[in-house]
């Protein structure tokens, strides 16, 4: 039986795309379900091409129980968060214990928290003058990235860098290692 991976996803879903892309053949995982929580957002698009199930996810319901049903009736064994703003509510942390990861556009624990997201981070890193900057997949716990690391990726900031160029080299550093790790992660987890 393959791993059953749902991402969550707020945006574009590029980070989604090299995910389902990396599994499409895979004896491992298969991505079987997409969340999102913004209607019109690009990453639903992508599930619909790719034809996996989506879901659009309410608020209220996510607050109050997470989807934890839901979830467990498409039975989804790990949740990969990519790009999705919302913080994971207790009930689904409860049931998916270190189960769930994210990625993050920065080097945590600095320039994480709750706002700390896109842009705002690229901006405070260039605002703060730092030579580094990167990603960091890590688990998911009741805090805005706070659990423990899995894996970094660094980048160099030059003179001249912008949020917007800065942005650009995370990006490729997301595409290039999340799903990767994401299968590592997934193999640790299966012994």
């Amino acid at each position: 039986m393959k791993t059953r991976l749902a991402i969550f996803a707020s945006g574009a879903g590029s980070n989604a795309q090299k995910i389902i892309d990396h599994f499409k053949n895979s004896p491992l995982a298969e991505v079987a379900l997409i969340g999102c929580n913004k209607p019109n957002a690009g990453v639903l698009n992508i599930a619909t091409k790719e034809n996996i199930d989506s879901f659009i996810i309410e608020r209220e319901q996510y607050k109050k129980d997470g989807y934890t049903d839901f979830l467990h009736e498409k039975r989804i064994d790990f949740i990969i968060l990519a790009g999705f703003l919302w913080k994971i509510p207790q009930p689904l942390i409860d049931a998916y214990p270190r189960k769930i990861i994210n990625i993050h556009p920065a080097l945590l624990p600095n320039y994480g928290g709750k706002g700390m997201y896109g842009s705002f981070v690229h901006e405070a890193v260039i605002t703060n003058k730092e030579k580094q900057s990167g990603i960091s997949i890590h688990y998911v716990d009741e805090h805005y990235d706070h659990g423990d690391i899995i894996f970094q990726a660094t980048c160099d900031i030059v003179t001249g860098d912008t949020p917007d160029s800065l942005a650009q080299k995370i990006h490729q550093l997301e595409h290039e290692h999340f799903p990767r790790v994401i299968e590592e992660w997934l193999v640790g987890n299966s012994k």
